[in-house]
């Protein structure tokens, strides 16, 4: 991966269709395919999020979805979709991805917790946002997962 990146966040509706299609295409290329776990990524809920894309030369470099408000974690902030392509890894990209997602929170959302569902073996990264284990293991489309807390900014 070569240059700069170019962080853009956008609401769904805002996107046009060459994003939509691009985040997709990299959702599947990670999360279907090389995590070789057959889900459905479209899930019907990328219209109540925010996206958050990072784009070099190359293309779509990077991607999350950031929930203001998710119900199935009582209404908290949530971080998902949280993936990069395999060339941008290593890079510090994935650090910088969500190190843009927290300043989003922090700045518009700060008085409410976030919770996530992570990969475990990626406990230890989102730890170093600021997020604990508030959950035991459990499987997720064959992948151990677990839910992680991060408090809300003013009470940091």
């Amino acid at each position: 991966m070569t240059g700069s990146i170019q962080w853009v966040w956008k609401a769904f509706a805002d996107l046009n269709p060459k994003e939509v299609e691009a985040i997709f295409q990299l959702r599947q290329a990670v999360f279907v395919v090389e995590q070789n776990c057959p889900y459905l990524d479209v899930d019907g809920l990328d219209d109540q999020a925010l996206h958050l894309m990072g784009w070099s030369d190359e293309g779509l470099a990077a991607t999350l979805r950031l929930f203001p408000a998710f119900e199935p974690y009582g209404g908290r902030v949530s971080i998902g979709r949280v993936c990069s392509r395999p060339d941008a890894r290593k890079s510090g990209m994935g650090r910088e991805l969500m190190q843009q997602g927290i300043d989003l929170i922090d700045k518009r959302y700060g008085e409410k917790e976030t919770q996530i569902g992570a990969q475990h073996y990626l406990k230890d990264f989102y730890a170093s946002f600021d997020f604990s284990q508030c959950s035991e293991p459990y499987m997720e489309d064959g992948i151990e997962h677990i839910l992680m807390l991060r408090a809300a900014a003013a009470r940091r």
